[in-house]
């Protein structure tokens, strides 16, 4: 551990905001992943910056995680940096909504709601943060963020922040500029619709029920493991291939959606990697699909 290193980020971000050797297992929705030398969270978009910074001078990787909901870290961990901002803070301004990017996609779903602001409800189970949301352009049940982002003030890779529009963040299917030119998002102001507040409600609760019916919440997984398709849906393409229920050691292809693949208990890294490395090769032998993780892997050897 380099003391002089570790000394800087302290007094950038503070010592309680500073983590060493720190377990990723519990900063991931899968609940895998080995020690990441520096874990590292920045409360204000200035420690953020400063702190890429400390890395870049030093030449140590790095990497900036959300809510960690749809990342795999390598068994062995991450030699390096991961920086998780804690960017907190909702502000209402008539229909417009200024969300900083640290906060959850849930939580700012539920305040909209709580305002009679609509728009945001098919978010309301997209267990990301604002910013990861919008680097992927996160979508469920027919909405994505697009649909909703009026703007965005993001973090460039030379340090400066800027603001813009939702035409320049070429928001397209799992994509954005962001994830195009490593722009870290900030905050995001979201353009709502006042609607009836029973309303939004009930199509939160039905949203609720149909992911709860359809989707294993109820196993650490990232969610969709692999992308779309064009003209296919990946989770029909496995189950059609026979994988429904396929296992490699604590990895499993879910029963209830074969879209996700879920951490039975114990799984670890090798055993995801291995299990989607197989169900790839089986439905591209079937039926001539590659099939595209949209899982982010975090730590391993290329």
């Amino acid at each position: 551990m380099d003391i002089d290193f570790l000394e800087r980020l302290h007094q950038i971000n503070g010592p309680d905001q500073v983590y060493t050797e720190e377990p990723m297992s519990r900063h991931t929705s899968f609940r895998i992943g080995g020690n990441a030398d520096y874990f590292v969270c920045p409360a204000q978009a200035e420690q953020l910056k400063q702190t890429i910074e400390v890395c870049q001078e030093a030449g140590v990787p790095f990497y900036i995680l959300g809510n960690g909901s749809n990342v795999l870290v390598s068994d062995e961990g991450y030699r390096g940096v991961v920086i998780h901002p804690e960017l907190r803070g909702m502000e209402l301004e008539g229909a417009r909504f200024r969300v900083r990017a640290g906060e959850l996609l849930v939580r700012a779903a539920h305040e909209a709601a709580k305002a009679g602001l609509g728009g945001l409800e098919f978010a309301s189970g997209i267990p990301g943060s604002v910013g990861g949301a919008l680097v992927m352009n996160a979508g469920a049940y027919g909405g994505e963020m697009k649909d909703v982002l009026e703007r965005a003030l993001v973090l460039t890779p030379e340090g400066e922040q800027v603001w813009l529009d939702r035409e320049e963040l070429e928001l397209g299917y799992r994509t954005s500029i962001m994830a195009k030119k490593s722009y870290l998002v900030l905050e995001a102001i979201f353009l709502l619709e006042p609607r009836d507040q029973e309303q939004i409600y009930a199509r939160m609760a039905e949203l609720k029920e149909a992911r709860v019916s359809k989707q294993p919440l109820e196993y650490a997984s990232a969610g969709s493991t692999f992308k779309r398709p064009a003209g296919y849906f990946a989770g029909k393409l496995i189950m059609d291939a026979g994988l429904r229920g396929f296992r490699v050691g604590g990895a499993q292809v879910s029963e209830k959606h074969c879209g996700f693949v879920i951490n039975r208990g114990g799984a670890t890294a090798r055993d995801v990697l291995e299990l989607v490395e197989q169900v790839r090769e089986e439905v591209k032998r079937q039926f001539g699909v590659e099939l595209e993780l949209e899982v982010k892997l975090l730590g391993f050897q290329t």
